[in-house]
């Protein structure tokens, strides 16, 4: 049995959200960044110990705010599909202080307007370009503690540009996916499965 996930990629502009979509489909970069002004849906398969996975990742461009209902959100042709997505993927820019304000703005948008299924929705935020380290404005163990810790949503540092840690980001996303919607597993066997060697790959 295939599952199908839709998952939304949202945050600021220039932080590299398009970026780390393509360098997990295409596994490609490029230097020149080209903002994303429309909803792009890409529709990958992926396998994951053993099993195949049918992805809609939703990539969108910077919003304002996260439509508070069904009427907001189709009447905004770049919000479409929003607030029914199985999971979120929150991207913010580790050099850029202001972007990382911006997914904690839609991470609280989001919690205070989806009011079904918030609590099962995952949340990943993602600090991108991590290969500007030193251009850090955050130190990452108070990013990590206030994401993991306060936030209870997953946190994974990546460099689209050197596709380190993308397919991490994706095998977390479908583990967290997983677990959000498979309540009726006794937890001995979702615990059992954690302790295989989780590999992801692209059909």
């Amino acid at each position: 049995m295939v599952s199908t996930y839709r998952v939304a990629v949202l945050g600021a502009r220039g932080v590299g959200k398009s970026a780390i979509v393509r360098q997990f489909l295409y596994n490609e970069f490029s230097e020149v960044c080209v903002p994303t002004t429309t909803r792009r849906l890409y529709l990958p398969a992926v396998v994951m110990n053993g099993h195949v996975h049918d992805l809609q990742i939703l990539d969108f461009p910077p919003i304002n705010a996260f439509p508070v209902n069904t009427l907001q959100e189709w009447a905004d042709a770049c919000c479409r599909g929003l607030r029914s997505v199985h999971a979120y993927i929150l991207v913010y820019d580790i050099c850029c202080f202001d972007s990382f304000e911006y997914v904690k703005t839609i991470r609280q948008q989001i919690l205070e307007t989806r009011v079904i299924g918030t609590s099962e929705t995952p949340i990943i935020i993602v600090g991108n370009k991590r290969d500007l380290q030193r251009g850090r404005v955050i130190p990452r163990w108070n990013v990590s503690h206030l994401v993991r810790k306060t936030w209870k949503c997953g946190y994974v540092e990546c460099s689209a540009k050197y596709n380190w840690h993308i397919l991490l980001l994706f095998s977390e996303l479908l583990k967290s996916v997983g677990c959000a919607r498979c309540k009726h597993v006794h937890a001995a066997l979702r615990f059992q499965g954690a302790l295989r060697r989780n590999r992801c790959a692209i059909m």
